[in-house]
């Protein structure tokens, strides 16, 4: 999926854009945003310079300008808090919040994507990224397989 990714990114992003704008309720803008806290705490901690580089994702992403940014920007913060209080506690929220998509294939695997484009999009998709990824596969009832993951 990565070389995919790094292959077709302008077609993927806007394919991606696309797909969101079918989904764009706050369920799922919630979702994305605990994903995105997710990823960046992959390595175990959100680092200030983390928290900047995946706010400037959020904010000039495509696939996520079909959200209201201010919205999307403090539920991924809200997240990051929790994941810096506790670690285990964020990762159970975040993960509480993107199980609220399970069942809905569309969103679901749309979700997926979205976070292996965010864990790829500093061009490094590191094994924690992956791992995170895996988690939100199975909490979502997917086979990490279906994503190369």
């Amino acid at each position: 999926m990565l070389d995919w990714l790094k292959t077709n990114a302008a077609k993927a992003r806007e394919t991606l854009t696309t797909e969101v704008a079918k989904f764009k309720n706050r369920t799922f803008m919630e979702a994305v945003a605990n994903a995105c806290a997710l990823i960046s705490a992959a390595d175990g901690e959100i680092s200030a310079a983390e928290k900047h580089k995946m706010a400037g994702f959020i904010n000039n992403s495509p696939e996520l300008k079909v959200f209201n940014i201010s919205d999307v920007i403090k539920v991924f913060n809200d997240a990051c808090g929790k994941f810096e209080f506790d670690f285990q506690i964020g990762q159970a929220e975040a993960l509480k919040n993107i199980g609220k998509i399970k069942g809905k294939d569309g969103e679901a695997r749309l979700l997926v994507r979205v976070a292996c484009a965010i864990g790829a999009s500093d061009g490094d998709f590191d094994e924690k990224e992956r791992a995170a990824c895996r988690l939100i596969c199975l909490e979502l009832g997917l086979s990490p397989a279906d994503f190369e993951l």
